[in-house]
C-alpha cells in the first residue's frame, strides 16, 4: 500500500471518511508522499483515528478496528492515567486491527500489558513512521500476531514476555534500525513466520523464548550488523528453517538452545564474520543441516552439543577463515562431505557412531586425537579426502583400523586408499609406528582389491591371479609385514631355516640323497649335518666342507635363494626402522 518515499506530509480536514466496510470517520487524513528521487508526489486518503476515538473504543470495550487509518497517538498510557491504573495492570481489548494504516506516533507506541481477548492483533501492510514500539508482557489468548508486509520504525522494538497462542506472522516485514527484543516471549501452537524479513541493523534477541509446536521459518530473512541471539530458547516439535538466511557480521548465538524433534535447516544460509555458536545446544531427535552454507571469518562452535539422536550435515559447506570445534559434542552422525576445511578443525567428539569426511579438502589441522576423554567414534569415511594439512589421530586410541574397516558402503579399493592417505599423514606427523600399520593395511586391501577386480573382469584370471595373491600374502605380508617389522623377518628366517633343516634330514632318510664331508669321515649326526649344511647354504657362506649329493642338489638352490631374499628383506626392514 505504501510505496517508498523520502518525505511525507499530513493534512487533517473535517471531511468525513467512509471506509470500504461502511465505518465512517468524522475526519479525513490526506497524506502526501514524495518519491525518493523527488520527482513524484502521491496522495492517499485515510480515516483519522484520533486519540479520543481510540480511547472511546477502549472504554466501551469494543473492538479497535483501525484499518486504513492515520494514527498519531497509539498508546495505553493515556487510558491508564485516566483510570488511575498501575503501569503493570492489564487492559483488556476485545480485538485490534490496524491493517493498511499509517502510524505516526508522537510518543512511544505503548501496547504493553494489554490483554487481547479475541482475534489477531493485526498490523498487516501498516507503516510505522517513527518512535519505538512495545508489546512488553502483552497477551494474545485467542488469536495471533500479524505484521505481514509492515514497515516498522527506527528505534528499539520491545516484544519481551509477550504471550501469543496463535500464528505469529512477520513475513516480508522491514524492521528499522535498533534492537528487536523477543526475550522471554512465549509462542503457542501456531507457526512463527519471519520469511523474507529484513531485520536491518541492531541486535535481535530471542533469548529464553519459548516456541510452541508450530513450524518456525526465517527463510530468506536478512539480519544486519547486530547480534542474533537465541541463547536458552526452547523449540517445540515443528521444523525450524533458516534456509538462505543472511546473517550479518554480528555474533550468531544458539548456545544451549533446546531444539525439538523437527528438522533444523540452515541450508544455503550465509553467515557473516562474527562467531557462530551452538555450544551445549540440544536436539531431541531429527536432523540439523548446513548444506551449502557459507561461513565467514568467525569461529564456529558446537562444543558440548547434545545431538545423540540427531544427524548433523555440513555437506558442501564453505568454511572460510574461522576455526571449527566439535569438542566433546555428541552426534548420531556428523557429515562434512565435500567441505573445505581451511583452518583448525576440532573433531574430538565425545560420541559419534558415524563421521563422514569423504571428498573433504583439509588445508589445516584436523584434530581427532584423544586428550581429556575417550573419543567414541565407530566409523569414519576418509574416502576421496584431499589432505593438504594434517590429521592428528592415534592408531590405537582412535581404533583407526576399525574406523575404516567398519564402513559398509565402500569397496576394498576405497578403504585401501584411505589407509594410504593416513599412512602419508602419519609420516608427516612423525608417527612412524602408526605409519607402518596403515601401510600394511593399505597393501593388504590393495591386494584383495586387485584380486576382486581381476575376477570380476575375467573369471579365468583366477588361474594365475590366486597363486600370485597367495605368493604375495606369504612372502610380503606373513614374512615381514611389507618390510615394516625386522623382528618379524628375523622370526621368518629362523622358521625357514629350521624347516629347511628338517626337510634336508627327511630327504636323506627317504631318498638317495646325502651330505658328503670333503674332509673325510664326519663326526656329526644326521640332524647335526642337516642343520649345519642348511645354515651355511641359507646364509650363503658356502665353506665347502660339506656338499650335497642326489636330490639335495636342487633343494640347495631353493635354500640359498630363500636365505638371500630373507637376509635382504631383513636389511631393508632394519635400515628403514633405524633411519626414521
Amino acid at each position: 500500500m505504501f510505496h517508498e518515499f523520502s518525505t511525507f506530509s499530513v493534512e487533517i480536514n473535517d471531511d468525513k471518511y467512509t471506509r470500504d466496510d461502511g465505518v465512517v470517520f468524522s475526519q479525513t487524513a490526506v497524506l502526501k508522499f514524495i518519491s525518493p528521487d523527488g520527482h513524484y508526489e502521491t496522495k492517499l486518503s485515510a480515516g483519522y483515528a484520533s486519540e479520543d476515538y481510540i480511547m472511546s473504543l477502549i472504554r466501551e470495550g469494543r473492538e479497535l478496528n483501525l484499518d486504513r487509518c492515520y494514527i498519531d497517538h497509539l498508546s495505553l498510557e493515556s487510558f491508564r492515567q485516566e483510570k488511575d491504573l498501575d503501569r503493570k495492570t492489564y487492559v483488556e481489548i476485545a480485538g485490534f486491527s490496524a491493517k493498511d494504516s499509517f502510524i505516526n506516533n508522537k510518543y512511544l507506541i505503548d501496547l504493553s500489558y494489554a490483554h487481547f481477548t479475541s482475534g489477531t492483533l493485526n498490523f498487516e501492510n501498516s507503516y510505522f513512521a517513527k518512535n519505538a514500539l512495545t508489546l512488553h508482557a502483552s497477551k494474545i489468548t485467542n488469536g495471533g500476531l500479524d505484521f505481514h508486509n509492515a514497515h516498522l520504525p527506527d528505534g528499539d522494538l520491545n516484544f519481551t514476555n509477550l504471550v501469543v497462542e496463535g500464528t505469529v506472522d512477520f513475513k516480508n516485514v522491514k524492521f528499522g534500525r535498533g534492537s528487536k527484543d523477543f526475550q522471554d516471549a512465549s509462542f503457542g501452537e501456531g507457526d512463527i513466520l519471519f520469511v523474507n524479513a529484513d531485520f536491518n541493523d541492531g541486535d535481535v534477541s530471542f533469548v529464553n523464548t519459548q516456541f510452541g509446536s508450530g513450524n518456525i521459518s526465517f527463510k530468506v530473512a536478512r539480519f544486519g550488523t547486530g547480534r542474533v541471539d537465541f541463547h536458552f530458547a526452547k523449540v517445540g516439535e515443528g521444523d525450524i528453517s533458516f534456509e538462505r538466511t543472511e546473517f550479518g557480521n554480528g555474533r550468531v548465538d544458539f548456545r544451549t538452545v533446546e531444539f525439538g524433534t523437527g528438522r533444523v535447516n540452515f541450508n544455503r544460509a550465509i553467515f557473516g564474520n562474527g562467531d557462530v555458536s551452538f555450544e551445549a545446544s540440544q536436539i531431541k531427535e531429527g536432523k540439523i543441516s548446513f548444506t551449502k552454507a557459507e561461513f565467514g571469518e568467525g569461529n564456529l562452535s558446537f562444543e558440548l552439543a547434545e545431538f545423540d539422536h540427531a544427524d548433523a550435515s555440513f555437506d558442501r559447506a564453505d568454511f572460510n577463515g574461522g576455526n571449527i570445534s566439535f569438542h566433546n559434542a555428541r552426534f548420531r552422525s556428523l557429515g562434512l562431505t565435500s567441505c573445505h576445511l581451511n583452518h583448525y578443525t576440532d573433531l574430538r567428539v565425545a560420541v559419534c557412531p558415524f563421521m563422514d569426511l569423504s571428498d573433504t579438502v583439509a588445508r589445516d589441522i584436523i584434530d581427532l586425537k584423544p586428550y581429556e576423554f575417550d573419543i567414541r567414534v565407530d566409523t569414519i569415511n576418509f574416502s576421496g579426502m584431499r589432505l593438504l594439512g594434517r590429521i592428528f589421530i592415534d592408531w590405537e586410541k582412535n581404533h583407526v583400523k576399525k574406523l575404516i574397516m567398519s564402513q559398509r558402503d565402500t569397496s576394498k579399493r576405497i578403504k585401501a586408499e584411505q589407509f594410504r592417505t593416513l599412512k602419508q599423514n602419519f609420516n608427516v606427523t612423525g608417527q612412524y609406528s602408526d605409519e607402518d600399520k596403515a601401510y600394511v593395511e593399505f597393501k593388504r586391501l590393495e591386494s584383495k582389491a586387485i584380486l576382486e577386480e581381476a575376477y570380476q573382469k575375467q573369471r579365468l584370471s583366477v588361474i594365475w591371479i590366486y597363486p600370485l595373491y597367495i605368493f604375495k600374502l606369504v612372502v610380503f605380508d606373513l614374512a615381514g609385514l611389507y618390510a615394516t617389522n625386522p623382528v618379524r623377518v628375523m622370526i621368518s628366517m629362523l622358521v625357514s631355516y629350521s624347516t629347511f633343516s628338517l626337510i634336508a634330514a627327511l630327504l636323506i632318510l627317504t631318498t638317495d640323497s646325502t651330505i658328503i664331508s670333503s674332509m673325510g669321515e664326519s663326526s656329526l649326526s644326521l640332524i647335526g649335518k642337516s642343520f649345519y649344511y642348511t645354515a651355511i647354504t641359507f646364509l650363503t657362506i658356502g665353506y665347502g666342507d660339506y656338499y650335497p649329493s642326489g636330490s639335495l642338489h636342487w633343494f640347495a638352490g631353493i635354500v640359498g635363494w630363500v636365505g638371500l631374499f630373507l637376509m635382504s628383506y631383513f636389511t631393508v626392514a632394519f635400515v628403514r626402522k633405524v633411519l626414521r
